[in-house]
């Protein structure tokens, strides 16, 4: 009684195992039916998705960002109160090539000239800041 209850545990494993591997083999005769494009698309595909991820949420931002800096670049002109990378707040006095020179301190005392470099400006001020109580305009 023992020896038929395992022995039809066993024939089940049998069948259920045989089943797998057909239905296995069936799973690989479909992927070899699949045309050869259709393979190639289900593997470059998600290449392609990954790429323009890539390109909308970092590459084309920071193209907008340079792209921003560099016209803001361009634009300066002596008399404009600007903000350097190191925190320096100063006025053009006057563009040459690549240098800038920067007036620092209060208009009513006499301004120290500082010479920097066009790419060491952060942002074109605004508004006005103000210093010791007094408008740096």
């Amino acid at each position: 009684m023992i020896e038929n209850w395992l022995f039809g545990i066993s024939t089940a494993l049998a069948e259920t195992s045989g089943e797998a591997v057909a239905e296995a083999g069936e799973a690989v005769a479909e992927t070899a039916e699949m045309s050869p494009v259709a393979a190639i698309l289900q593997m470059v595909l998600p290449l392609v998705l990954m790429g323009a991820v890539f390109y909308f949420m970092l590459i084309r931002p920071q193209r907008k960002k340079d792209k921003k800096v560099k016209d803001m670049l361009a634009a300066l002109k002596p008399g404009d109160r600007i903000t350097t990378i190191g925190g320096i707040y100063g006025t053009i006095v006057s563009i040459k090539d690549e240098t800038i020179t920067l007036a620092i301190g209060q208009k009513n005392a006499a301004p120290t000239e500082m010479t920097v470099a066009r790419w060491a400006i952060r942002q074109v001020e605004e508004v006005s800041v103000e210093n010791d109580g007094e408008i740096l305009a």
